[in-house]
């Protein structure tokens, strides 16, 4: 994977770096796996805005994706590696042997023509998805499951990353790309590999208007804001604001917001490095 920077024949290509679509091999997705998607506008089911800044955008259609790759032992080939609008990685389409099929995300590595399996006794290797019980130390994963069966819930973005350190009692011990060490039952299942499309932070959009066509709306800080509208509003000339905070009063940059009695901090080795 690779990216583009353009000839500067506009201002707004001055700066822009797109990805290479070089490893996409089909322009429309399958049919029986697409959706149609709408969109809120941040607007609740009153038509009341409850989240500012969201609105407009190109038109999507979803991708049933699938998190929980519990089609035990049925081999599948990847047919296509495809563009998803609705995420950073990409993904791939599989024919599984028994004619069914199914989007995946797509990791590094991942070929057309490749074959993948999911269930407890496969082979760790990339594209394949087993319980983190049967995988050895140090493997690089991803789609990681909190609970069994529920479906990946954690390090699915594009260039992503955990790692299996250890196993203690019926848990495995993972490294999260927060830096996080964390406590999971090791009968979750993950998948073997890194996610796909790695060079995605390494992308710039070049124009405002870019975030447009994404649904994002032009976003105010809270300091050019009166008082009426926001904490850290108001005051003469440009004054600071105070310490950050959210428009509810909410504090940020720096103080820890986390519930101290959170049921899941037991699960937590080490928190995230700042």
């Amino acid at each position: 994977m690779a990216v583009r920077k353009l000839k500067p024949s506009t201002p707004g290509q001055r700066h822009k770096i797109i990805g290479a679509f070089e490893t996409i091999t089909a322009s429309a997705p399958e049919k029986s796996l697409v959706f149609g998607a709408n969109k809120s506008g941040g607007r609740n089911n009153t038509g009341k805005m409850t989240m500012r800044y969201i609105g407009g955008g190109h038109k999507r259609k979803y991708r049933v994706i699938d998190f929980k790759r519990n089609k035990d032992g049925v081999p599948a080939v990847v047919k296509t590696i495809e563009y998803d609008p609705n995420r950073s990685a990409r993904i791939a389409l599989l024919f599984y042997a028994d004619g069914e099929k199914r989007y995946i995300l797509a990791p590094n590595g991942l070929q057309v023509g490749q074959t993948v399996i999911s269930g407890a006794d496969v082979a760790p290797e990339v594209g394949n998805s087993l319980p983190m019980q049967n995988m050895p130390l140090g493997t690089l994963i991803h789609n990681i499951e909190l609970r069994p069966g529920q479906g990946a819930a954690l390090v699915r973005s594009a260039g992503v990353f955990a790692q299996l350190t250890s196993r203690e009692d019926k848990y495995a011990i993972v490294k999260l790309p927060s830096g996080e060490l964390r406590k999971i039952l090791a009968a979750c299942k993950a998948t073997v590999g890194v996610v796909g499309n790695s060079d995605h932070a390494l992308e710039k959009s070049g124009k405002a208007g870019r975030s447009r066509w994404l649904g994002r709306r032009p976003r105010n800080r809270g300091v050019a804001m009166n008082p009426v509208d926001h904490p850290m509003g108001g005051g003469e000339g440009r004054a600071s604001g105070g310490h950050p905070r959210s428009r509810k009063g909410l504090l940020a940059k720096g103080y820890k917001t986390r519930h101290p009695k959170k049921q899941t901090s037991q699960y937590i080795i080490e928190r995230r490095k700042k």
